[in-house]
């Protein structure tokens, strides 16, 4: 998926949300133009009311303060309550757009076939990449209040005098044109190192967080914490690098702003009141242009998410709305006369050397992979072919190396399809050999396993891991090494209980060992020389 794919997929994630989109800028032109206003009003007001003042009692009396005064509290009211609806509708458009892209950003990673994304990356991409496009998203309405909060400003000058509305004019367009220039020369390259920076410390965390036990036994905290606060470093240095463009961005804007009311009130041709109102107005239109440039400010962390969005994104196969057609009613391995076929209930063992392509296989048929090197056919159709989603309906595997989410054991059971009751998750449990073991733990099924499992037995892990496939559903079962790491007795007891299951279920089986037990609950053998 290309950049224009992403950008596909962000203009139909926030096509839904476009009445809100519409609302957060109606509110935010209100917002800004009435502030502004008030801003401008309120200094006719003052300087006003001073003239009066200063001409004697007669003058005092003969001014109307209350319109005035009526109006700069509804302007105040209307400018807190339009930029309450701003804020309101423009988080709520980005929360829920966001929502649905992250929600398709994570499909679409699941379904890749690519097996060595690491999962740090993973999580920098659906929080910190996105979080960069849920700025723009708020941004966007205050972006158009800004050009009507500058637009009405020089309406208000014009009251001072044409030459007047024109400087400003000038100055705006000249603050607007160097802070673009200033932004592009000094924010991309610091946005785009703090977007990598935060990726790599986040991907670095995740992975050593994973082998978090390991580190400690072996003795390599201090080496660990080095290369953290060496990534957290390069952080630092990429926000400072970062800050000073913006602190500039700043000052051409304090700069400007000071130029601004200097020019107009110069150039004014008007009364005193309607000068100060015109200078007024003149800071309300360049705190407008300030927003406009912090705004192009935060557009190059935006532009660097979007880089490493549409990156990683393009790796990934847009989500196949079409059925795939598959059946399972016919597994062939292999070609011409060496070639294997397997039809509904039949069961394979898969024997080999390390490295000979087995467990590649059994990925490859659950849809985790693409090719495996082996000639396979579903229902005749080559592996190819075949769509990664229609695999996975077909087969459930339990891998040699078992991957957990940091939950119960319940949580686990439950991956495996909605609407399982707890009776189906004992009964799995039992086909396993786990039952008895989750009965005695304190919390039983609501033990929790931590994070990938950790603390359970490498053999607990791989017989949760069995029950789980069988709770799939499938008609086709995928089994790794399922014994492996298991006493006699309770391999026995498991190739049984496997046994009685496959000739309940009708399932079919194929089983990559080494051990004899599972070698007896297949029919036929397939021996792999790589």
């Amino acid at each position: 998926m290309t950049g224009t794919g992403l950008q596909a997929l962000l203009s139909s994630a926030s096509r839904a949300q476009r009445s809100s989109m519409r609302l957060a800028i109606l509110y935010a032109i209100i917002a800004a133009v009435s502030a502004v206003a008030l801003l401008g009003l309120s200094g006719w007001f003052i300087t006003g009311a001073a003239l009066a003042g200063l001409a004697g009692i007669a003058a005092v009396q003969a001014f109307n303060y209350l319109l005035p005064s009526a109006a700069i509290r509804l302007l105040a009211i209307v400018r807190t309550l339009s930029r309450y609806g701003e804020r309101l509708q423009g988080h709520k458009t980005a929360l829920q757009t966001l929502a649905t892209v992250r929600a398709d950003l994570f499909q679409r990673f699941v379904e890749a076939p690519d097996l060595a994304r690491a999962s740090g990356d993973l999580a920098a991409t659906l929080l910190q990449d996105v979080e960069a496009l849920e700025d723009r998203f708020i941004r966007t309405p205050g972006m158009l209040g800004a050009l009507a909060g500058a637009g009405a400003a020089l309406l208000l000058c014009a009251a001072a005098g044409w030459a007047a509305a024109v400087a400003l004019l000038a100055i705006m367009i000249a603050a607007l044109g160097s802070s673009w220039l200033l932004a592009r020369r000094l924010l991309p390259v610091p946005a785009h190192q703090i977007q990598e920076a935060i990726a790599r410390l986040k991907h670095d965390v995740v992975e050593y967080g994973a082998c978090s036990a390991e580190i400690v036994a072996y003795a390599m905290r201090e080496t660990v914490e080095g290369e953290l606060q060496s990534r957290a470093a390069d952080l630092d240095r990429a926000r400072l690098a970062f800050a000073r463009g913006e602190a500039l961005l700043a000052a051409v804007v304090t700069l400007t702003g000071g130029i601004a009311m200097a020019a107009v009130i110069g150039l004014s041709d008007a009364s005193l009141p309607m000068t100060m109102l015109a200078g007024l107005a003149a800071a309300g239109a360049i705190e407008a242009v300030g927003a406009a440039v912090r705004s192009i400010g935060r557009e190059a962390t935006v532009a660097a998410g979007l880089q490493r969005l549409a990156g990683l994104v393009a790796k990934t196969h847009e989500p196949s709305l079409e059925a795939s057609g598959l059946l399972g009613m016919r597994i062939t391995i292999g070609t011409d006369a060496d070639a294997i076929t397997m039809h509904p209930g039949d069961r394979l063992a898969i024997t080999g050397p390390s490295g000979c392509g087995k467990t590649s296989l059994l990925t490859c048929l659950a849809g985790l992979r693409d090719s495996c090197g082996l000639p396979v056919a579903i229902d005749d159709r080559p592996l190819g072919d075949c769509p990664a989603s229609g695999r996975r309906s077909l087969f459930a595997l339990s891998p040699q190396d078992a991957q957990m989410i940091a939950g119960t054991i319940a949580d686990n059971l439950r991956l495996a399809r909605p609407g399982l009751s707890e009776a189906a998750l004992w009964d799995a449990l039992a086909t396993a050999c786990l039952a008895d073991e989750v009965r005695v733990m304190p919390q039983g099924m609501t033990t929790w396993i931590g994070d990938g499992g950790t603390r359970l037995s490498g053999g607990q892990r791989k017989r949760l891991s069995l029950a789980r496939a069988l709770l799939a559903g499938r008609p086709w079962l995928l089994l790794d090494e399922p014994s492996e790491g298991l006493d006699v007795a309770t391999e026995q007891q498991l190739k049984d209980n496997l046994d009685a299951w496959l000739d309940r279920t009708q399932s079919g089986l194929i089983v990559v060992t080494h051990r004899l037990a599972m070698l007896a609950l297949a029919g036929r053998q397939l021996t792999m020389i790589g």
